[in-house]
């Protein structure tokens, strides 16, 4: 049993500029900087691709937690998505999508597919109170990755 949540973003930016911003890690982490959040990579690179694993480390619910994904599908600039394969949850799988709108805007689109474990209280759990959590720190990201984009003139990198 999954909680689904999904968060759509519609940014004045090329679909190749948002997407590359999502496959920063150092994007990434200065998005959630609230919660303390690194990620650390398995090759050393910033930018993940396909095969690359992602250590995530950041202080949730008053508690330090790890997570580690592995990005397991890669089609610049349409998708990708990454799957937990160390952490917390009984599942992870976080689905990225970006639909080119025309005009130099895209529609990012966040869905993430998110077990607990502990059964049917991990279900309760899930669907009470990681899920609109998680909702939050999606819309928060996004929000950054939003402003990043809108911002980037072409000429400089965007961070």
């Amino acid at each position: 049993m999954h909680a689904l949540i999904e968060v759509v973003t519609e940014i004045e930016a090329s679909s190749e500029v948002v997407f590359g911003l999502e496959l920063d890690m150092d994007v990434h982490a200065a998005s959630l900087a609230t919660s303390g959040e690194t990620a650390t990579t398995s090759t050393g690179r910033r930018r993940v691709e396909l095969g690359d694993e992602v250590t995530f480390r950041a202080r949730h619910f008053g508690r330090v937690w790890h997570m580690t994904s592995r990005i397991t599908a890669y089609e610049p600039p349409r998708r990708f998505t990454d799957e937990q394969v160390r952490g917390p949850f009984r599942a992870l799988r976080h689905e990225h999508l970006f639909d080119d709108l025309g005009d130099g805007r895209t529609r990012m689109t966040d869905r993430m597919l998110v077990s607990a474990p502990l059964g049917p209280l991990g279900f309760l759990i899930a669907r009470v109170l990681l899920a609109p959590y998680l909702r939050r720190l999606l819309k928060q990201r996004a929000a950054h990755v939003k402003r990043l984009a809108e911002a980037f003139d072409g000429r400089r990198d965007p961070r």
